[in-house]
């Protein structure tokens, strides 16, 4: 088992930006030219507070981690002020952190420094909405492959972390762990988790032919079957059931639903999926609903509808312990869709926690005190405020 802190000391790679030339290669131009022409005139102490726009949750560990390594790399002094810790709610504007050190020595950092620290808080309050969504179910990272390179890759497994140790503290379930090895620490795993993607059902040529050779391959681990690969979920999970029956009655058995958002679950149409809510969770598509709504409840894709119907089959098919892990767009408002239709769900795969607006992302840092002095520009006389009400 691999602990949170020692997750995080390992986390970046040994090409970590970390000497002024790369840094300066990535930063803003125009705070170097700052830092030439405070070298020049004078250096002075000053201090950052670093904020996010929107309400999120506090994820800037990897930032700050990024500075220290930094700092004592290049051998000079900084000093942290957590403003709000790690995994808590931050409102709009609040202060994450106060930031303190030589301005010539911490002004070509701020580039970087705020691309290791927005997204990371957005995601994070994302993640921790969806475990709240859903709380008595447990969440798999899946975002990997959404990520645009390693570095955000990191960060994002980072944060969805961050958020789902902030649930749990509500009694959430969270994230459990992720789908690739580099991350898992985050969540406590030494190794990513995961069985089979599409290609190999379409390697093996059938679902039932897939989930022998895996098991014939990994005979010791729980099988998790992709069924959706030629439009038979219920019809190919009931076949591997019947093949592995004693895996099935000992819980050692799942199917995972990630139906394409261009068709139905195998026997669904609008109609039918309306009657099988109608079912088992009468009264929930009466009220008025959004066509988003509507559409996670009874419409195409991994529905709510759809995971009611393969529960159905499995029960009364005598299969009653097969789990059901769904995945495909479980961002905020579906898992809230679902949990409102009681959906029958084990696991949640998703990357669905990355932020879907990029401009909310964006954060800011603004200094606030030249040499000890309060001052910073004409609209954020709120950071003076906070670093003043901090100080006393």
């Amino acid at each position: 088992m691999v602990s949170w802190k020692q997750a995080l000391e390992q986390a970046h790679s040994p090409r970590e930006v970390l000497d002024m030339p790369q840094i300066e290669g990535r930063t803003d131009a125009y705070f170097l030219r700052m830092r030439d022409i405070v070298s020049q005139f004078g250096d002075c102490r000053v201090t950052y507070a670093v904020f996010v726009r929107r309400p999120v949750v506090a994820a800037y560990g990897l930032a700050l981690q990024w500075v220290q390594n930094v700092a004592h790399h290049q051998g000079f002094p900084v000093e942290i002020t957590e403003v709000h810790p790690e995994g808590t709610w931050v409102g709009a504007g609040d202060p994450l952190f106060y930031l303190t050190g030589s301005l010539v020595s911490l002004a070509p950092l701020e580039t970087l420094l705020l691309q290791k620290t927005g997204a990371a808080c957005v995601a994070a309050h994302n993640a921790y909405q969806m475990a709240l969504a859903l709380p008595e179910v447990p969440f798999l990272a899946m975002d990997a492959r959404h990520c645009a390179g390693g570095e955000m890759q990191e960060l994002m497994a980072y944060a969805a972390a961050v958020g789902s140790r902030a649930a749990q503290q509500e009694g959430a379930v969270g994230f459990i762990g992720n789908a690739n090895h580099a991350t898992a620490g985050f969540f406590g795993q030494e190794r990513g988790l995961g069985t089979m993607p599409h290609a190999f059902i379409g390697y093996a040529g059938s679902t039932l032919r897939a989930a022998e050779m895996y098991v014939e391959r990994f005979p010791d681990e729980p099988l998790t079957v992709l069924v959706d690969y030629f439009g038979q979920e219920v019809t190919d999970m009931l076949e591997v059931c019947r093949r592995f029956p004693d895996r099935a009655a000992a819980g050692e058995l799942s199917v995972r639903l990630d139906t394409h958002g261009g068709r139905f679950l195998e026997g669904l149409d609008p109609q039918r999926s309306y009657e099988v809510l109608e079912r088992h969770t009468p009264g929930t598509i009466r009220r008025y609903r959004s066509e988003k709504e509507l559409r996670y409840l009874v419409g195409t894709g991994v529905s709510a509808a759809a995971i009611w119907r393969m529960r159905e089959a499995l029960d009364e098919a005598g299969f009653p312990k097969v789990k059901i892990v769904v995945s495909s767009g479980f961002g905020i408002s579906k898992c809230m869709a679902m949990h409102d239709a009681s959906a029958p769900i084990d696991i949640v795969g998703t990357g669905s926690f990355l932020p879907d607006r990029w401009s909310e992302t964006y954060a800011t840092a603004d200094i606030v005190s030249y040499d000890g002095e309060p001052r910073v520009k004409i609209g954020r006389e709120f950071l003076l405020q906070k670093i003043q009400e901090r100080t006393g």
